[in-house]
């Protein structure tokens, strides 16, 4: 078999359609993931204890299950208690929920990093605690761990794909639906694949070029 410019032609705007959707996916569920897991951290590092034992547990069966099963769960047990969400707004839940119980425990390594004479320094300016974490913890927290933040970021692009299986016709799931209309698989898969290798390696630049910038500003700090 031989590929065939025309017919790649033909179906890239369908593909593309199918990658705005996979963007889409990404972008939003790592906003969530972000935000959530950086909240989990602190209220497992710095509030009480038993909310911090719950967000850890929480944490813990989050990352011990699978993403397609939290997928079904969601997209079928949310309606039964009232709760409608659009297959799409289901799969960015599931990717923000996901990746932010792996994103918490990364803000927790960074917070951790920081010593303990900077909390005592805090204190002693007599900084409240919302001072302490917004101008003293999460400006030196946060820079050093950009790299294992973006890692995450590529890798729910990645996992965008299980989507499908909730209805969202994120590009995959177009590539396959045109390859079975047409018999032809080469050319849809080929180009989903330099989609996703091309947007990946864009995503890492970009992670590259985060790391640099707040690297600069952690050090003037």
């Amino acid at each position: 078999m031989t590929f065939d410019w025309a017919y790649a032609a033909a179906i890239l705007p369908a593909l593309l359609e199918g990658l705005v959707i996979t963007v889409q996916a990404t972008a939003l569920g790592m906003v969530v993931a972000l935000t959530l897991g950086l909240a989990m951290a602190v209220v497992r590092q710095g509030g009480p204890r038993w909310l911090g034992w719950s967000v850890g547990q929480f944490i813990e069966f989050v990352r011990s299950t699978p993403l397609l099963i939290q997928l079904y769960f969601l997209f079928y047990v949310l309606p039964e208690i009232g709760v409608a969400l659009s297959p799409l707004a289901t799969g960015i839940l599931a990717l923000g929920v996901h990746y932010a119980a792996y994103c918490a425990e990364v803000y927790r390594a960074g917070i951790n990093g920081v010593s303990r004479g900077q909390w005592e320094a805090a204190a002693s300016l007599g900084f409240s605690p919302w001072q302490t974490w917004r101008r003293v913890v999460l400006p030196q927290a946060l820079p050093p761990v950009i790299p294992a933040l973006g890692n995450y970021l590529v890798a729910m692009f990645k996992d965008t794909p299980l989507l499908s299986a909730i209805t969202v016709m994120e590009v995959l799931q177009v590539a396959k639906i045109t390859g079975a209309e047409s018999f032809r698989y080469l050319e849809p898969l080929t180009l989903v694949g330099v989609m996703f290798l091309a947007l990946s390696l864009a995503a890492a630049q970009l992670i590259r070029g985060l790391e640099r910038r707040f690297g600069r500003l952690g050090r003037a700090a």
